[in-house]
């Protein structure tokens, strides 16, 4: 039986999209609307959806299908400050308000049952409060947070609360489609496995969903299993915990902006541990003597100490110069403002003091202040077609782009990736039964079955199995950076299987399969 304390409640604002666009612009109710991402239709409103427009439709389709409908691109910025006033509404009623995104966010059930008397009677106080502030809001309730967003879509305007009963979960997403985990790369892959419900997915043992399917197939797995939880909320805070430095005169050395930072990184930091908050992410601007502001946010493996925020600050002025380089006019005025907390005893040290790993991010972190910005950088897992090019340098301290890992690549090599990729293509002769080398010709066939491996001095391995070759062709119009080859996938007579290549008629080892 699950436990009282895994409950969610989740709170969903139909077509917020549309009613955060419609406020910014101002439009009338009856106006139909639709929010353009990327050249299809991302969001539309019900009066768009009864003329037959949908989500993922074309732009010329949905105009089509409805001549009145007004084309706007979808800013997410819009979308996070109009939801704003709806969580610090929230926050009013129910501490500890978690968002998922703009229109959808989470808390945990236990509290409020207890404060209003059950779990019925809190989802109910929520919606009227909410609903007198002229908010329209459907919430579900469930033993985990996928399962009370489901919960919570299910809902409608005569029923709009929806409370999943303890330890039934699981059973009342069993039912629900595969395509429910809307993940456009797993959700194919799990189909034609024969797995067409979350039910069938969920029945799969976990450990053999990770080697399968890796970090992004255990997510989905812990979804369909509703085991999923609310991990400790971080939420952008609603006390004004900044701080400013203002120089006068202004300032053009780095030491010295520094110095009188101090004082304010300090300020803001212990005015955090009072309320018993620490800052997980970081926004510093800079206002030159000119007018000119620069504005960067800062991430941090745990969280910001006073002389964390001032390596930042340098590292900001200095850009990618290095240590001697300095602001290009005067600064005036430096501000801190958090843009994420989080809970100071989501942070404590280890029963046996530091640990590990903040023991590195503390060398780290020096390094990078005695190198400056950009000296020291983490990898981090990218987008692309050939392997070598999926591994993305981030300075030390820079919040991680935004993954790109999610767009088509086609010719790219499908999940799992392999264990060990190869930072130089290993040189490899790829052999026929009768010895013969072995081509691909313009078609794209094998002009022999691959049958002997041979990866540098090492001697020839029997192929055992094989797959492709699977063309992959990147850049065609540019002379210089094009690159046409094949794939294939070969498993050796000792059992090891490898990613090989075949360009300019050359084969070479991308990878192994560990």
């Amino acid at each position: 039986m699950t436990s009282t304390d895994a409950r969610v409640l989740v709170v969903w604002l139909p077509d917020w999209p549309i009613i955060a666009a419609r406020r910014r612009l101002e439009l009338p109710a009856e106006q139909p609307l639709a929010l353009i991402h990327k050249g299809v239709v991302f969001a539309c409103s019900s009066d768009a959806r009864t003329s037959g427009v949908q989500r993922g439709l074309a732009v010329r389709e949905a105009q089509l299908r409805c001549p009145q409908l007004l084309v706007v691109t979808y800013d997410p910025q819009v979308d996070a400050r109009a939801f704003e006033p709806v969580v610090a509404s929230l926050e009013d009623l129910v501490p500890g308000v978690r968002i998922l995104r703009p229109g959808l966010c989470a808390i945990r059930a236990r509290g409020p049952a207890r404060f209003y008397g059950g779990e019925e009677r809190a989802a109910s106080t929520i919606h009227e409060a909410l609903a007198k502030a002229d908010i329209a809001a459907r919430l579900g309730i469930a033993d985990s947070v996928f399962g009370a967003e489901r919960a919570a879509l299910q809902t409608n305007d005569s029923t709009p609360v929806s409370i999943v009963a303890l330890g039934t979960t699981r059973q009342f997403l069993a039912s629900a489609p595969i395509s429910t985990l809307d993940d456009s790369t797993l959700v194919p892959v799990l189909r034609r496995l024969g797995l067409h419900s979350l039910g069938d997915f969920a029945a799969l043992d976990r450990v053999a969903v990770g080697a399968r399917f890796g970090e992004a197939g255990l997510r989905a797995h812990d979804r369909a299993s509703a085991v999923d939880r609310l991990s400790g909320a971080e939420h952008t805070p609603e006390i004004d915990f900044g701080a400013d430095a203002v120089f006068e005169p202004a300032l053009d050395r780095v030491d010295q902006i520094a110095f009188g930072v101090r004082t304010a990184s300090e300020s803001m930091i212990d005015r955090l541990a009072e309320s018993g908050l620490v800052c997980t992410a970081l926004r510093i601007t800079v206002t030159s003597e000119s007018g000119e502001r620069r504005e960067r946010s800062w991430s941090h493996p745990h969280h910001f100490s006073a002389a964390d925020v001032v390596d930042r600050v340098r590292w900001q002025l200095q850009g990618s110069g290095g240590v001697n380089a300095g602001p290009t006019s005067p600064v005036e005025r430096v501000e801190l403002s958090p843009a994420r907390v989080d809970t100071s005893a989501h942070h404590e040290s280890g029963l046996w003091g530091t640990s590990l790993d903040e023991r590195v991010h503390h060398a780290l972190a020096r390094l990078h202040s005695m190198l400056g910005h950009g000296a020291v950088s983490t990898p981090s897992l990218g987008g692309g077609r050939f392997l070598s090019e999926r591994q993305v340098l981030v300075a030390w301290g820079d919040e991680t782009p935004p993954s790109k890992r999610t767009l088509p690549w086609p010719g790219s090599i499908p999940p799992p990736a392999p264990a060990t990729v190869f930072t130089q293509p290993r040189p490899a002769d790829v052999r026929g039964p009768g010895g013969e080398p072995i081509d691909v010709d313009a078609r794209g066939t094998t002009t022999a079955p691959p049958a002997w491996l041979t990866l540098g001095r090492s001697p020839a391995m029997k192929v055992s199995s094989w797959a492709g070759p699977w063309p992959v062709t990147q850049r065609w119009w540019d002379a210089e950076a094009r690159r046409s080859a094949h794939r294939f996938q070969m498993i050796d007579s000792e059992g090891m299987a490898w990613l090989m290549i075949l360009e300019d008629h050359e084969w070479a080892a991308e990878a192994r399969y560990d």
